[in-house]
C-alpha cells in the first residue's frame, strides 16, 4: 500500500502495489538507473533516465503527473522523486527496493 513519510512531497510503493501499477498502466515508469544497469534487464515500458540526465534538465524529462521512479535499491529514485516535485509534480511515486527487489519477486523484465 502506498505511504507517504513525513515531510516527503512523493509516495513510496513496494513492489507488489508497483506490479499492480504497472498492470493498470496508468503511470509513467523512469529508471533512473545507467545505461549498463539498464542493459541488465529493466521493468516493462519503463524510459531510461539516468539520474544525472534528470537533475540536469528535469523539465525535458517529467511533462506531467502520474510518475513512478525506480532504480537498483529506491535511493536514487527517491532523488528523482525530490526532483519531480521541485518542478511542480505531485503524483510522484518511489518503487521502495527498486529493481533488485523486483526481480526477486520474479516479477516481468524486459533485456
Amino acid at each position: 500500500m502506498p505511504r507517504q513519510q513525513s515531510g516527503e512531497p512523493f509516495e513510496r510503493i513496494d513492489v507488489v502495489d508497483g506490479k499492480d501499477l504497472l498492470e493498470k498502466n496508468r503511470l509513467k515508469w523512469i529508471d533512473v538507473r545507467e545505461p549498463a544497469e539498464w542493459e541488465q534487464g529493466h521493468i516493462p515500458g519503463a524510459t531510461l533516465v539516468p539520474l544525472n540526465n534528470l537533475l540536469l534538465s528535469p523539465r525535458q524529462y517529467l511533462t506531467g503527473d502520474g510518475v513512478v521512479f525506480y532504480c537498483a535499491q529506491g535511493i536514487r529514485s527517491a532523488v528523482a522523486c525530490d526532483m519531480a516535485a521541485a518542478v511542480g509534480l505531485t503524483d510522484i511515486y518511489n518503487l521502495e527496493g527498486g529493481i533488485q527487489e523486483w526481480m526477486s519477486r520474479g516479477f516481468p523484465v524486459e533485456v
